[in-house]
């Protein structure tokens, strides 16, 4: 076990909501107003964190951002974050990208910095804004995305808390079935005039993709519980990634039975990096989750990606 203990955690949610469908079919989205910066987001999720934690924003060791799409190209999102929540603080910043499971990530890499003794309090915050990069034309998509944005302080506890496991795999066969291509160095922003505007939009293959998770997600979990030694009633609760409705089907398809795991989306949407770290908040909340608990992070993401994470809290 890596010892690695969450002091204090914090999320942020637009105000303003968006609904899809009519009746029992209704899903809510939130949406950031055109005055709200996802830095904006981002900051508020995390200095409601440190609070929590009951630590000086000074005495952080290092920042992590672990957002799908950051801020801006350069300098890393955490430098930005820690600019307007840490200013005073002699911490590193650096970012985390493994696009909608990021903060699972972000937490193994935090909880080895833990373990070594490198660092003492590690911030780790995610967020997006995936309703600035939706293509209208494409409905799925439209109507799937929320923004909002979470994050922990970690530090390494008495000894009893930690990541009991880690697994992440890719699957680059899949890379285009998810994709934003345009801002950076494929297709620069300053040629936007003369590329084609769609590079600029979140490209999503809906059934492709969904084929594609289904197909390689029974391997990868089998190989997870192999590697950790761990079963299903070793777990308490499983907080995946909230991707789609279809998240039931993917959860029978490994075996996890609905009593054992967190369905939000239809309330909340997939809310990319911020996904799993603001469900797993929410479970803090309100009890589902607790001291002592072990808690499966896990999730895919655009990659294609898998990736699964054993908490003991």
């Amino acid at each position: 076990m890596k010892r690695c203990a969450i002091a204090g955690w914090g999320t942020a949610l637009p105000d303003r909501r968006v609904t899809y469908g009519s009746g029992a079919r209704t899903v809510t989205r939130y949406r950031i107003a055109d005055d709200v910066s996802q830095l904006d987001m981002l900051a508020a999720a995390a200095s409601r964190a440190i609070e929590h934690a009951g630590i000086d924003a000074a005495d952080l060791d290092l920042v992590i951002a672990a957002c799908a799409a950051g801020v801006q190209p350069i300098p890393c999102t955490a430098a930005l974050v820690m600019e307007r929540v840490a200013p005073d603080a002699r911490a590193a910043a650096l970012d985390v990208n493994s696009t909608c499971t990021s903060f699972i990530t972000a937490l193994d890499v935090a909880s080895r910095y833990l373990e070594d003794g490198d660092h003492e309090r590690v911030l780790v915050v995610s967020g997006d804004v995936g309703s600035r990069f939706l293509d209208p034309a494409q409905r799925e998509s439209a109507a799937l995305f929320s923004d909002a944005a979470a994050a922990v302080v970690l530090t390494r506890g008495d000894g009893t808390q930690g990541v009991l496991s880690a697994l992440q795999q890719t699957w680059p066969e899949h890379a285009h079935d998810t994709e934003l291509r345009g801002g950076l160095s494929r297709y620069p922003a300053q040629r936007y005039a003369e590329g084609d505007p769609a590079d600029y939009l979140f490209d999503m293959h809906g059934r492709r993709a969904l084929t594609g998770m289904l197909r390689v997600l029974p391997g990868f979990f089998t190989r997870f519980w192999e590697r950790s030694g761990l079963g299903l009633d070793d777990v308490d609760l499983v907080v995946p990634h909230q991707a789609s409705g279809a998240i039931g089907l993917a959860m029978r398809r490994i075996g996890i039975p609905t009593d054992k795991y967190v369905d939000e989306v239809a309330a909340f949407g997939n809310s990319v990096s911020s996904s799993v770290p603001f469900m797993l908040a929410r479970c803090l909340d309100d009890g589902r989750l607790g001291r002592g608990d072990t808690v499966l992070l896990c999730g895919t993401a655009a990659g294609l990606t898998a990736n699964a994470l054993a908490l003991r809290l």
